[in-house]
């Protein structure tokens, strides 16, 4: 099955995620070991406060002791996508595409840049000029300007055997306070923003959500 089927799990704590996002990537892998179709899957969330951790990142870019956040009840996690530490909460767009690649005929490298370019569509649509900043995966808002780089979704994902999961997380109304509890993705000089402080005014998820469903069908399935 080539084209995704959507799941949209609402407000889901990370560990809950992790673990059916983890069942359906297993999933995934097994059908392809035995040389049947992989299941596509797209899967949109939020998920109450948490930091995780990616397998090449560094718990310097903690900036408050584990002790700290477990008072704030902030889970922290280490996980096996790429990247560094990123703050996941309320008001921020989560996707997990779990998908086999060599059903797209593309490689990894190309799949992030099309779920980068999905974004960037969906940014534009509200009049805001997404941009990748070269060596850093996401999208970005005046990458090119130094002091005023500012990331607006972070990308992190994990592949075998051509079978994504893991994915974005793209700052809607995301209460960016949180991030100043880490190096956000390991930069000290770049800093984060969201849809609504972009656009000074509220920005409905439901809409976002449909939107970005579109722009990643048409940039990422479709190609």
């Amino acid at each position: 099955m080539r084209q995704p089927e959507y799941a949209d799990w609402g407000l889901t704590p990370y560990a809950e995620a992790y673990e059916r996002q983890k069942a359906l990537f297993d999933a995934a892998v097994e059908r392809k070991t035995d040389r049947k179709p992989a299941r596509n899957t797209l899967i949109f969330c939020e998920h109450p406060h948490v930091i995780t951790i990616g397998k090449h990142g560094s718990n310097a870019n903690l900036l408050l002791p584990e002790e700290i956040l477990k008072e704030k009840q902030i889970p922290l996690f280490h996980v096996d996508r790429g990247g560094d530490v990123t703050y996941h909460g309320p008001g921020q767009l989560v996707g997990y595409p779990i998908l086999d690649l060599e059903s797209f005929r593309i490689g990894l490298k190309e799949y992030i840049y099309r779920i980068e370019a999905a974004v960037i569509d969906l940014l534009a649509e509200y009049n805001i000029k997404g941009e990748r900043l070269a060596g850093a995966a996401g999208v970005w808002i005046n990458a090119g300007r130094a002091g005023e780089a500012r990331k607006i979704c972070a990308v992190g994902v994990k592949s075998s055997r051509y079978v994504t999961m893991h994915g974005f997380a793209l700052n809607v109304f995301t209460d960016l306070e949180y991030f100043n509890l880490i190096n956000p993705c390991g930069f000290k000089d770049k800093g984060v923003t969201s849809m609504e402080q972009e656009l000074a005014r509220e920005v409905a998820m439901g809409e976002v959500k449909g939107r970005l469903l579109a722009c990643f069908v048409r940039r990422v399935a479709e190609g």
